[in-house]
């Protein structure tokens, strides 16, 4: 019996932890995925002489990324503007991040 009391105890504090870190790592390949979409707009900035981008134009098979995996149901936005921050939503249905090129 005590047994059980003490693996409930450690299931108590090892699963907010686990969530907390699977959390983080989320936020963190959500950002790194916001930097790339950030970075290839730039680049379609420069070639193009233009300052907004649709994301369907940075994203495919022949474009600057040809694959965007999501990490957690994240939203990003369907246009990007040259100077402003991207922020993606949505992040597990709870956060969202920003990443200011």
């Amino acid at each position: 019996m005590i047994v059980v009391v003490i693996i409930g105890l450690l299931a108590a504090m090892a699963i907010p932890a686990f969530q907390r870190v699977r959390a983080s790592s989320q936020d963190k390949a959500v950002l790194n995925n916001a930097r790339q979409l950030s970075n290839a707009a730039d680049q379609y900035y420069t070639e193009n002489g233009v300052s907004t981008v649709a994301q369907s134009d940075l994203v495919g098979a022949t474009n600057y990324i040809r694959v965007q995996n999501g990490v957690a149901n994240e939203i990003y936005p369907p246009v990007f503007t040259q100077g402003v921050t991207v922020t993606v939503t949505g992040i597990a249905g709870l956060r969202t991040v920003t990443y200011s090129p």
